[in-house]
């Protein structure tokens, strides 16, 4: 390009919009090294911290969203949306960005909306299966909407490209042979490993699962790789002190997520967007315990992606009790059914997809 390249990039509130935007700034600066990067996000929010963390220059707009639990709380809202736009506004003005991106998030609605307004290229990354509240409305301006499921409720369908969610890029590089990766671990690689994973704070959800079946997990000879979150870590600890774990590797969090994929045969996972991606590129057997509470229940269409290809298994965190143990066992105790979901799997891998979004952004805007 002629002129120095200038992009615009908005996302935050949680990792699954920041990290994915990071991703993107990444890819963009390796090919264009003295490009200029910003970020727009929302005050108080995690990307004022994670994002400068990445090397990247960050502004902050006033934004929250609904507060669906204190509905008092929100008489200031159309106040802030007011002045998040205005700052939002003078922000692109001064900067003059040449592409705008947005992965969702409270702060990235006012950024790309001015950004449309503006004349400024934007692009949407989606990482669930329905679309946000703030990806939908954006939709309509977006050039292209780049998402991780062939369908997305709530998009123009012809603005969809199908390319995948942003991973790390240690998980795509860093999977091992199984046997091995057991033995890095401490682990019998003849045994059938579970990795039970519940994001950082954990799932207390997975946690009492597995509190009520150790005894089956010790009387079927299974290893157990169980990341308990730093929440209900110690208490564990305590809890399981008199029991025979020797099969067992309690972990509050664990640092080398590619190992713990390569070592397992079996995941059983939280449906988190960017965790799905990875699982994907994994390829092991997983069963699917979606947070309910996810805002309009995306964990579970995330989940039922999956599902409706026999790529997964699900049990509703309203039916663990019933449904978790034997639907594990299941899994477990068919090797038939670990390969199918594995082969399965491969349809939502893409381990391309920070590259792929990357080209697809520059074909457009170079046309």
């Amino acid at each position: 390009m002629n002129k120095k390249l200038k992009v615009l990039l908005s996302g935050g509130g949680t990792g699954g919009h920041i990290f994915p935007a990071i991703a993107i700034a990444d890819e963009i600066k390796k090919r264009f090294p003295d490009a200029e990067f910003l970020f727009i996000g929302a005050n108080g929010k995690m990307e004022m911290e994670k994002v400068p963390q990445a090397g990247y220059k960050i502004e902050g707009i006033d934004i929250a969203g609904i507060d669906r639990g204190n509905l008092l709380s929100n008489l200031g809202l159309p106040f802030k949306i007011i002045k998040s736009l205005s700052r939002s506004k003078a922000i692109i003005k001064d900067f003059k960005p040449d592409v705008a991106i947005g992965t969702g998030g409270f702060a990235s609605g006012p950024a790309l909306y001015e950004a449309t307004k503006l004349g400024v290229a934007v692009f949407i990354q989606e990482q669930n299966a329905h679309a946000g509240v703030t990806n939908k409305i954006l939709s309509k301006a977006a050039k292209a909407i780049f998402t991780a499921y062939p369908k997305v409720a709530g998009f123009p369908a012809e603005k969809i490209k199908f390319l995948g969610n942003p991973i790390r890029s240690v998980i795509i590089s860093g999977m091992q042979d199984t046997a091995q990766a057991k033995q890095k671990m401490g682990l019998n690689k003849d045994k059938l490993t579970i990795l039970s994973v519940g994001g950082s704070l954990g799932s207390r959800t997975l946690n009492n699962a597995w509190k009520s079946h150790l005894k089956q997990i010790v009387d079927k000879d299974y290893q157990l790789i169980w990341q308990t979150g730093k929440l209900d870590y110690k208490d564990i600890l305590e809890e399981t002190k008199d029991i025979d774990t020797r099969n067992i590797q309690i972990r509050e969090f664990i640092k080398d997520m590619e190992l713990a994929y390569s070592a397992a045969d079996i995941i059983v996972s939280r449906a988190g967007a960017i965790a799905i991606s990875e699982l994907a590129v994994a390829q092991k057997p997983v069963l699917l315990v979606p947070f309910p509470f996810a805002a309009e229940d995306h964990q579970t269409k995330n989940a039922m992606n999956l599902v409706e290809k026999n790529a997964a298994r699900m049990v509703k965190d309203s039916e663990m009790q019933e449904k978790f143990w034997n639907t594990l066992s299941e899994i477990c105790e068919n090797e038939n059914v670990r390969k199918e979901m594995s082969d399965n799997l491969e349809y939502f891998a893409k381990p391309d997809a920070t590259k792929e979004i990357v080209d697809e952004i520059f074909k457009v805007i170079n046309r």
